[in-house]
């Protein structure tokens, strides 16, 4: 019997929580897919404030016990929005259940963790994916389809840089993004697993880094309320437990170089996502905050025309664009979300695989974590293969 809806839980009601419910909210109006979603219930540990928030957003239901909501018999996947440090057990948790997960990056802290929400999706025989959103802004695809066909041949150079500016100002209130316990990492994982991500997407496995992270801030004014990427203070200080920036070389297993930087400490960058692929025949850049646009330089262009050249990637044949407007309107940061919805729905629908996957989120984490154990050894360290 045909899959007619998917009910969706979702844990978090911040940030991401907004992004999540846009796309839920959107992806059965400008995508036809095979099973519709349906909005089913919201988790958060504040009673009053999910109750509000799922009035406003459309969600049926709202619930601030999310271990019972996980396993009621009207949910089907269940969505994790939270912060890191609860994806795995609420992860588990859902498979245990029987249901589809799809999870917030990073998957966790840990490879160890990584690899026990891994083996219990796997044991469960749910599907599952982890929200690397990038992946599928139009322009990104695009370029991963240009790779494939063998645009610009060889891959031998991944630069990715993820830059913000948010934390400049040492008087910016902490939150649970500066906390270890809550965050896992600073930029290091926030954006730098969103680099990893792409640059696995596009050029391959790696194979071994070097790296180093560094807090230039130690010590910010103590968390009063906050919203997003923005914070009021409280009374007195705390303690900076992540990192502000890091950096790191890596040598992809197919034999190209790559070079990595993340900060929250780079003044004018906003979200300032960025890579550039150098292969033997051309190159390929593209940054989020002209995230329509890809730039496309060839060798076998005539010596008299060669030159970047700028892709809008809104034409009706560019990954996803069709669904939307008209070639040339322009999509943003929230149609990457309905994306990924999309995909998830139609890989439950059809009982498909999904990707990005909890192996790809497994394997980001490995990358991570040996960044890490680079600058603990002060030397080139292995990254472990998922299996």
């Amino acid at each position: 019997m045909a899959l007619e809806k998917l009910n969706v839980c979702l844990i978090g009601y911040k940030f991401m929580g907004k992004a999540h419910s846009q796309a839920w909210r959107t992806v059965g109006r400008f995508f036809d897919p095979d099973a519709q979603p349906v909005m089913k219930v919201v988790c958060g540990r504040d009673a009053e404030a999910i109750a509000k928030f799922a009035e406003r957003w459309g969600w049926e239901d709202a619930s601030a016990d999310w271990q019972t909501t996980v396993r009621r018999d009207d949910v089907d996947v269940v969505d994790i929005a939270a912060p890191g440090s609860v994806h795995c057990e609420i992860a588990i948790a859902a498979a245990e259940a029987g249901k589809h997960v799809f999870c917030e990056k990073p998957l966790t802290f840990t490879v160890a963790d990584s690899k026990k929400m891994l083996a219990a999706v796997r044991k469960a025989g749910v599907k599952h994916m982890v929200n690397f959103n990038y992946r599928r802004c139009p322009a990104v695809s695009l370029a991963k389809q240009m790779i494939e066909a063998g645009e610009i041949g060889e891959v031998r150079h991944v630069r990715c840089t993820y830059l913000q500016d948010w934390l400049v100002d040492p008087d910016f209130p902490m939150n649970w993004r500066l906390r270890k316990d809550a965050a896992g990492s600073g930029a290091h994982g926030d954006l730098g697993a969103h680099s990893i991500d792409l640059a696995r997407f596009l050029a391959g496995e790696i194979a071994e880094v070097v790296g180093m992270t560094k807090t230039f801030i130690t010590e910010r004014p103590a968390e009063g309320t906050s919203d997003g990427l923005t914070a009021v203070a409280g009374e007195g200080t705390e303690q900076v437990t992540v990192d502000d920036c890091s950096m790191f070389l890596a040598q992809f297993a197919n034999g190209a170089t790559g070079t990595f930087e993340a900060t929250r400490l780079a003044p004018g960058r906003k979200n300032h996502n960025r890579f550039e692929i150098n292969g033997s025949k051309g190159s390929l850049v593209w940054c989020f905050e002209d995230l329509n646009m890809l730039e496309f330089y060839s060798t076998s262009d005539p010596s008299t025309q060669q030159g970047f050249r700028r892709i809008m990637a809104t034409e009706g044949e560019h990954p996803y664009a069709g669904n939307w407007w008209p070639p040339g309107h322009m999509l943003g940061y929230e149609h990457s979300f309905t994306h990924a919805a999309y995909d998830l729905t139609q890989s439950i629908a059809n009982d498909q695989p999904c990707a990005p996957d909890f192996h790809d989120g497994a394997q980001c984490v490995a990358v991570l974590e040996a960044v890490d154990h680079s600058q603990e050894s002060k030397s080139w360290t292995d990254v472990e293969i998922i299996k």
